[in-house]
């Protein structure tokens, strides 16, 4: 049996996750937020087993307080990626945009 402790690690950028996966703590507790059950977060996330997301989410619960820091940090980190990918799009993202945009028209 797992200890707690081994549901969410810090990975060397720290980030934190979900057991061994990739899957980031910040994506399993948005989902736990917009009111997700175990059971759905686990079909959105395949490579998590159900225990991971049900320790994940305790994992929150438990640390809520020290976790609200890091998530504000997280939504910051996101925000600035989101603004650079606007500011820089793609070719392909440009072209997808273009033909969606004649398609509306």
């Amino acid at each position: 049996m797992n200890e707690i402790g081994t549901y969410v690690r810090t990975d060397d950028h720290g980030v934190l996750r979900v057991g061994g996966t990739h899957v980031m703590l910040d994506s399993v507790v948005a989902a736990f937020q917009q009111g997700y059950s175990a059971e759905t977060i686990r079909q959105q996330f395949p490579s998590l087993r159900l225990e991971e997301v049900y320790g994940a989410i305790t994992y929150y619960l438990s640390h809520a307080e020290e976790l609200r820091a890091y998530l504000q940090r997280q939504d910051g980190v996101w925000q600035q990626e989101l603004d650079l990918a606007e500011g820089q799009p793609n070719a392909v993202a440009q072209r997808l945009r273009a033909t969606q945009h004649a398609r509306a028209a």
